[in-house]
């Protein structure tokens, strides 16, 4: 059966009523409404846009003119911080944006979710992966793009088992920091010719031919401005520019890669499933929060610099809320959680989450059973 066929008839069960979705969305209204607060970007979110993109384009302006190229010491480290640039702009800006988050201007949003086509990606493919896939089907295999690594990596149950997934909880980590690049090369004309056999191209309203077109512009542009310009006018070999590319993608796919899966990928996710005739045991909310952790919630670096995204109970629930506000919110997430009695799941730094995430990936490769209880670091409520 299609992809696109199974997607249409998995159903989360009723809400209830009084059901935990309408109780904590009625409290996060009430709480923006109480405070005069509106529930997109302001003041602090718009610096911190500046800085995110200006933490990408001047490293480029000073390697592209040729300032850099007095020492490799000045040149590589430029590369890096592009690639937290990249980790920067996707987490807080381009991941706000198209999500509707940003502001309630949609041309605004259109404007900074597009900032990702300048970045080797492509929006209308991650709008489809991310916003349509990752947030309705969050952990189920073979509707969740996020958890669908391939062969290479099992990161669902429900996968399939190879005998060398009992090591990839070593060698993740090397795959991850190879993320950008694949996305970068290969990644969107693969999901490109995928989301047109499942009919997700049509729901968005474009055709394979006119997206490829799209795409295969963006990557011209892509290869000018990043390989062409540099080996042109920064004045280093043009190996230098290839290796410091390459190096640029490698913290950001890391980096992005310990961000997002430690949200999902550990043990005290529930990973359900639809039962045969497609129907799932929780409404989609509950689902959520069955299926999702945050993490660092005291560290305001962590939050500052990954858009919220430690917050991901809080995000998952409310999208189209900036990032800025989860901390706030978060509590009365928490509230309305304990108050039906269901889990919330709290690690309490990045690193036990990481720690959390790479457990997660040797239990997935040895087959062990998944208790979903007594996990060192989770607070459960």
């Amino acid at each position: 059966m299609a992809e696109v066929t199974k997607r249409q008839i998995v159903k989360f069960a009723p809400k209830g009523s009084p059901s935990f979705h309408e109780v904590v969305k009625s409290k996060v209204n009430d709480y923006f409404k109480a405070n005069n607060i509106s529930p997109y970007s302001n003041s602090s979110m718009y610096i911190k846009t500046a800085v995110m993109l200006s933490m990408y384009f001047i490293p480029y302006l000073v390697i592209v003119t040729g300032f850099a190229s007095v020492s490799l010491w000045l040149f590589y480290p430029l590369y890096i911080l592009m690639g937290l640039g990249i980790v920067g702009i996707g987490t807080s800006v381009m991941h706000d944006s198209n999500h509707g988050a940003y502001t309630e201007n949609d041309t605004i949003n259109r404007l900074l979710g597009s900032v990702l086509n300048i970045l080797g990606g492509f929006s209308l493919n991650w709008k489809i992966q991310h916003n349509v896939l990752h947030h309705t089907y969050t952990n189920i295999e073979g509707l969740d793009e996020d958890i669908n690594s391939g062969f290479i990596l099992r990161m669902s149950p429900d996968k399939p088992l190879r005998r060398f997934h009992r090591f990839q909880h070593l060698y993740a980590w090397g795959l991850y920091c190879l993320m950008n690049l694949y996305w970068v090369v290969a990644k969107d004309y693969i999901h490109l010719f995928r989301y047109d056999k499942n009919g997700l191209l049509q729901n968005q309203k474009t055709t394979l031919r006119k997206a490829l077109i799209e795409l295969s512009l963006l990557k011209v542009v892509y290869i000018a401005y990043m390989i062409v310009l540099p080996i042109m006018f920064s004045g280093v070999a043009w190996y230098h520019v290839v290796l410091g590319l390459v190096a640029m993608h490698i913290v950001a796919g890391f980096s992005l890669a310990v961000i997002f899966q430690p949200a999902h990928v550990v043990e005290t996710s529930d990973y359900s499933s639809p039962s045969e005739d497609r129907k799932m045991e929780n409404n989609w909310a509950v689902h959520q929060l069955m299926n999702t952790a945050d993490f660092a919630q005291n560290n305001k670096l962590v939050s500052w610099f990954i858009g919220g995204l430690n917050f991901q109970i809080e995000h998952h629930l409310f999208p189209q809320v900036c990032h800025v506000h989860y901390p706030k919110i978060a509590k009365i997430v928490e509230g309305v959680a304990k108050e039906f009695k269901l889990p919330y799941q709290v690690m309490p730094t990045f690193g036990s989450a990481i720690a959390a995430h790479g457990k997660m990936l040797k239990k997935l490769g040895n087959n062990e059973k998944l208790s979903h209880t007594d996990i060192a670091g989770f607070a459960s409520v």
